[in-house]
């Protein structure tokens, strides 16, 4: 524990769960993976099979308190996971262009999944149709949105530029559309009115955070500067 806190990536910027909950999280299963002897690959495959666990809950499992809570957790487990891969990666020195693509094909097809796997518990639960739209919508914006930001870091002269600078506040400004948040409101999707209020307004922040990410990303790439991550 005490190696894989001196070999943490910069915190400043970053949304405020996947800063202070979701990396510590992840540093406590890096170790216990380190123990097991597990390789990052196979966390990174496990954090997959995780998150798909929660969204089959989501979607078979009768409505219930504790089908809602028990899906939160296995996607908030997923979540955790997908940060030990990489810290357990460091730890080792083991990291390596292949499970680095690795990861990122997981996240790549995690995202948009579990808008999709909302999209059918709503169409299972009778919900109308601008509220299943949302959810299309949603799936769409997160595939969007990653693959931007990923292309994004791999074109930018010299990468995105890591912003040390970055106030605390801003962690907590990004806290809404943290991927953890979002897991965190399915455990309210026993409660059917509360979790659809929370889904279409974090839809809505992230769409415009999203549209601002993109034109700043556009226009720093034309003009050929580094941007920062955050």
């Amino acid at each position: 524990m005490s190696r894989l806190a001196a070999a943490q990536k910069p915190g400043a910027g970053v949304p405020a769960y996947l800063r202070w909950v979701n990396r510590g999280l992840g540093r406590r299963a890096a170790a216990a993976a380190y123990v097991l002897r597990l390789s990052p690959n196979q966390v990174t495959l496990l954090s997959g099979i995780l998150s798909l666990a929660g969204m089959l809950v989501l979607v078979l499992a009768p409505p219930s308190p504790a089908a809602a809570i028990g899906a939160s957790a296995l996607l908030l487990g997923g979540y955790a996971l997908d940060s030990a891969d990489g810290q357990l990666a460091r730890l080792t020195g083991s990291g390596s262009v292949a499970g680095e693509w690795l990861d990122h094909v997981v996240d790549a097809a995690r995202l948009p999944l579990f808008h999709i796997a909302v999209l059918v518990f709503l169409v299972q639960a009778g919900q109308p149709p601008v509220f299943v739209s949302t959810a299309a919508a949603f799936a769409l914006l997160s595939s969007v949105w990653f693959f931007a930001q990923t292309l994004a870091e791999k074109l930018a002269p010299g990468g995105e530029a890591p912003r040390p600078d970055a106030p605390v506040w801003l962690s907590f400004a990004k806290l809404p559309y943290d991927v953890g948040v979002t897991y965190l409101i399915v455990a309210t999707s026993a409660w059917m009115p509360v979790f659809l209020t929370a889904y279409v307004a974090l839809f809505l922040f992230t769409a415009g955070v999203a549209a601002l990410s993109l034109v700043r990303k556009y226009r720093a790439l034309r003009a050929g500067v580094r941007t920062p991550v955050a």
